[in-house]
């Protein structure tokens, strides 16, 4: 299905801001409260934007979704390891499919523990992908994972050439979890952790 012109431009909106969105937060020198300032342009995005996940769910969009209390000992700063080339296709729906290539792996220190796969997102302009399935799913969390990074959409919190800001007080739901329009790519093997993190967005 090609977009409407508004439909398409209403998304483009929804990218820029939620890019913004980010890049204020990584401006911010404490991470509390860049998450604070992060919950809060979430919570006006999905309650007054067209292209809002949680169009049809009023009650949402009226009392905002929930997250676990922000953790400081869920930040870490890694080094993206080598990893096994991985290559595989998933359904972007009306987007078409998207090509995952595997680029890296992120160690997770204590308490989490655990490693997750870095992704490339080889489409037009690209990007880095990183989900994560941990002990939440299903079970306090969406069953099917969340997103910690996801740069075709702005969503990233800085790095250099070697290191990228992993917080998985960031960790949201994937539009799909909302709205079965949309068609997201989940979790792999390789982006799954035992541990609860009960950080981030929740159900």
């Amino acid at each position: 299905m090609v977009p409407t012109t508004s439909s398409a431009l209403t998304l483009v909106d929804w990218r820029a801001r939620v890019s913004s969105l980010h890049e204020a937060v990584r401006a911010h020198d404490d991470p509390a409260e860049g998450h604070r300032l992060w919950r809060e342009g979430r919570a006006d995005l999905f309650a007054t934007h067209p292209q809002s996940p949680i169009a049809d769910h009023p009650d949402l969009r009226e009392r905002g979704v929930d997250y676990w209390p922000y953790d400081p000992a869920l930040r870490f700063t890694l080094e993206i390891e080598p990893a096994d080339p991985d290559e595989r296709d998933v359904d972007g729906g009306d987007d078409g499919s998207v090509t995952m290539r595997r680029v890296g792996v992120l160690r997770l220190p204590e308490p989490v523990g655990g490693s997750l796969d870095v992704w490339w997102l080889h489409q037009y302009g690209g990007g880095i992908f990183v989900p994560m399935r941990d002990g939440t799913a299903g079970d306090g969390s969406y069953g099917a994972g969340r997103y910690l990074l996801d740069t075709a959409k702005g969503a990233w919190l800085g790095g250099d050439d070697r290191h990228v800001v992993l917080d998985l007080n960031f960790a949201f739901h994937p539009s799909c979890r909302y709205d079965d329009r949309w068609r997201c790519p989940l979790a792999p093997a390789g982006n799954t952790v035992e541990a609860r993190v009960e950080a981030g967005e929740r159900l």
